[in-house]
């Protein structure tokens, strides 16, 4: 039986899930782990596959036979920008968990933000019992920006917790029980949301989408007293002096931010001591490490099957 090739693991995640995953993953073939000290300076010529997440810079080069890559993650883009990327396959990382993940995301973010839990903690922490008038989800519409998988996860789940939902996307999906818009009626869609939900792609097209001139459109007499924007999606996507500004002057009431222009965000950044925004550090959608291992399994036994891969990126949209 002819040799089976290893797979390179370079994942910039918890150290400690990645080994345990490793675990049990893999059983016939070898992974190697370029975490491990022992792999630093390892011959990788002749190895065909590649789970990637943040790379080392010089990966390409020190495995230049690769054949299909395989993003840590559903987000693409951290390996579309890498240099001496290679012309092969990239297979983008969907699974049940990683979507679960993001909607649970969403949702409780919605529902903090419905709930007004910002100012009941600011009571709690002055030791003040005071009611708030409470509306509920069905006075609220959620407009989600991005109709792929986890966004449509995202409305369905939504749509349970009784929040209006509306839907964006580049062209147009068709999503039963709720109103979606493309392209070129985005400020109609604006105009009806009161909570605004990022979950784009980042490309040429939605780089420093999210401005000023966009936070203005969104509705602005809703039962939550402004709108609120939520990024789960890429921080590129964002014109973070835009949502200071917004948050300021009260264009935006409030968001919630789990990507940022540049990671880690700076300690100086201001937005760790605003009151009206809730952070996460690009965690709203971790992927299970376990899980990305039985993927990518599934696509090495297809491809040298003679299968076609699936969850295969188009390059020429980024997604």
């Amino acid at each position: 039986m002819p040799r089976k090739s290893p797979v390179i693991i370079d994942l910039k995640f918890i150290p400690e899930e990645v080994t345990a995953a490793l675990a049990t993953a893999f059983a016939d073939r070898e992974a190697i782990n370029l975490a491990d000290p022992e792999n630093a300076g390892r011959d990788l010529s002749g190895i065909d596959y590649a789970v990637l997440w943040k790379p080392t810079a010089d990966l390409f080069s020190r495995a230049p036979d690769l054949k299909v890559l395989f993003s840590g993650g559903a987000g693409v883009d951290h390996v579309l920008t890498l240099p001496g990327l290679p012309e092969v396959p990239l297979v983008r990382f969907i699974d049940r968990s990683l979507t679960t993940r993001m909607s649970e995301w969403v949702v409780m973010h919605c529902l903090m933000h419905l709930r007004q839990h910002a100012t009941y903690e600011a009571q709690a922490a002055r030791r003040e019992w005071r009611d708030l008038s409470q509306p509920e989800a069905a006075d609220v519409t959620v407009g989600v920006m991005g109709l792929g998988v986890l966004g449509q996860d995202a409305v369905a789940k939504l749509r349970v917790m009784g929040f209006n939902v509306v839907g964006w996307s580049r062209t147009r999906k068709t999503i039963a029980g709720i109103d979606t818009f493309d392209g070129g009626e985005m400020d109609a869609f604006l105009a009806r949301t009161d909570i605004l939900v990022g979950l784009l792609p980042l490309t040429a097209e939605t780089r420093g989408l999210y401005d000023l001139a966009l936070f203005r459109k969104l509705k602005r007499d809703g039962a939550l007293g402004g709108p609120v924007f939520l990024n789960a999606g890429r921080g590129g996507s964002q014109v973070e002096a835009d949502i200071l500004t917004a948050l300021a002057d009260g264009t935006l009431k409030a968001a919630s931010l789990d990507v940022f222009e540049t990671e880690p965000l700076a300690a100086d950044s201001p937005f760790w001591t605003l009151p009206n925004v809730y952070m996460t550090p690009h965690v709203a959608a971790s992927s299970d490490v376990k899980a990305l291992f039985a993927h990518v399994e599934r696509q090495i036994a297809r491809h040298e099957a003679g299968a076609p891969l699936e969850a295969l990126v188009d390059r020429k949209t980024g997604y």
